[in-house]
């Protein structure tokens, strides 16, 4: 739904004379209001909430982690898949859900890893902060950090990479 045909929409509640009037559609939420002031004139209020994330957040995701991906064929879990190409060898570690990234479980711990780290599974790699809880995002492979693809405190997406893992 486009500005043009909210401003119509407000136009035509405004002229009904009704006090209330809700749409729902795919991605928007919108509730109109008319309210009576006490100097007898009409406002017009405007809540909307999108329902669904909108396509225009996942433009950061791909500006932070430019490089191509491609599914393994064989069924990743917690996010990890292979890299395809000169990083063929590497494990990519993504986000299992969207939040804010954490390197450190609190601002006067240092990180969990970093780059060079020896790994097992089941450790800890980052927290991603969603909804203020606190998710502690744990390896499924054993290896080294070969890279941190996002930078501390960013918001993620779902299954955006966040490090890459050499299992060897």
């Amino acid at each position: 739904m486009d500005l043009k045909e909210i401003q119509n929409l407000i136009k035509f509640v405004a002229k009904s004379g009704t006090s209330e009037v809700r749409l729902e559609m795919d991605d928007v939420k919108i509730t109109i209001k008319n309210e009576k002031e006490s100097k007898g004139e009409n406002q017009t209020v405007i809540h909307q909430m999108p329902m669904q994330q909108p396509q225009m957040q996942q433009m950061p995701q791909q500006q932070l982690a430019p490089q191509p991906q491609a599914q393994a064929p064989a069924s990743p879990e917690a996010g990890e898949t292979k890299q395809e190409g000169e990083n063929d060898k590497y494990i990519t570690v993504k986000s299992p859900i969207i939040g804010t990234f954490y390197r450190k479980p609190s601002p006067d711990k240092p990180v969990f890893v970093e780059v060079g780290s020896s790994i097992s599974e089941g450790d800890v790699l980052c927290t991603i902060e969603a909804m203020k809880l606190f998710n502690e995002i744990e390896s499924e492979v054993s290896g080294k950090v070969v890279k941190v693809l996002v930078d501390d405190s960013t918001p993620v997406e779902f299954d955006q990479p966040l490090f890459l893992i050499d299992p060897s």
